[in-house]
């Protein structure tokens, strides 16, 4: 069986071509990058494909609030009569994997994707917004991975070193309550910890952005739409790692198992 995935492209997003080859490398058949205007258009159809992505970077330049404007693009966009925003909801309804990164996340939230409960994709529960810090945060973070959790990109992984590049990454949600449902049920499978423990951590600099319980990353409630502030297609190879000339490290970087994961599901199912 061939495995396909779209990286969404255009408007501001600009780590396309990164995650394009971290999919290659993962051993995805197919990598296609789409730009926006011509999924919205009808041109490229999302639902041709096995995996849907959505990367890092600063769409429309967050003039609106991070990723604000691509949600509203997406949601009252028509494709051949129907809503932008349904046609992705029937991909994710039909097994489909979808992966949000940074700005990718950012609007994977705000559109309501994430958290996701009970097959409802459009109710906005959360939110990222600006670092506790007060300024853009441009660093590597340590992240402890819930092993217990049904995310499908994360099966396996105990731990994680990858860089985070963003101004609005603090998530905070709509009700303590919800959080507790989160995290008790797995749906946090990544958060931020400190170099020398897997105890999450509210301390600057180990948790960049005051980020609500540590949150790194958010899945919903099937394990199939995930979304990340660190970049995992920025650590595939082991001279993307900063201490890489003076560390006895692996070829491979550990950000490629997010995207390795993604592609040993669709093949088992």
């Amino acid at each position: 069986m061939k495995i396909s995935a779209l990286v969404c492209a255009g408007h501001g997003i600009n780590c396309e071509r990164e995650t394009r080859y971290a999919l290659e490398l993962a051993g995805f058949d197919i990598v296609d990058i789409g730009h926006l205007n011509f999924i919205a258009n009808g041109d490229v159809n999302p639902l041709d494909y096995n995996l849907v992505v959505f990367p890092g970077g600063f769409m429309d330049g967050d003039d609106l609030g991070a990723a604000q404007a691509c949600v509203n693009r997406i949601r009252h966009s028509n494709v051949h009569g129907r809503k932008l925003v349904d046609v992705f909801i029937e991909f994710i309804q039909k097994n489909g994997l979808v992966l949000g990164i940074c700005n990718g996340f950012q609007l994977l939230v705000k559109l309501g994707m994430l958290p996701g409960s009970a097959d409802v994709y459009t109710q906005r529960t959360l939110s990222l917004t600006a670092n506790a810090c007060g300024r853009f945060e441009d660093r590597w973070v340590y992240l402890t991975i819930d092993d217990k959790s049904p995310c499908v990109y994360t099966q396996g992984l105990k731990r994680m070193y990858l860089p985070v590049r963003h101004g609005e990454g603090k998530l905070i949600s709509s009700s303590p309550e919800l959080t507790a449902t989160l995290l008790n049920s797995g749906r946090i499978p990544m958060r931020y910890c400190s170099p020398d423990s897997n105890e999450p951590t509210m301390v600057y600099p180990s948790n960049p952005n005051g980020s609500e319980h540590a949150i790194a990353g958010v899945c919903d409630e099937t394990g199939r739409v995930f979304g990340l502030m660190p970049h995992p297609e920025c650590f595939v190879n082991r001279d993307q790692h900063p201490r890489w000339t003076r560390e006895d490290l692996p070829e491979e970087g550990q950000g490629l198992a997010i995207f390795r994961n993604a592609a040993k599901y669709l093949r088992e199912n």
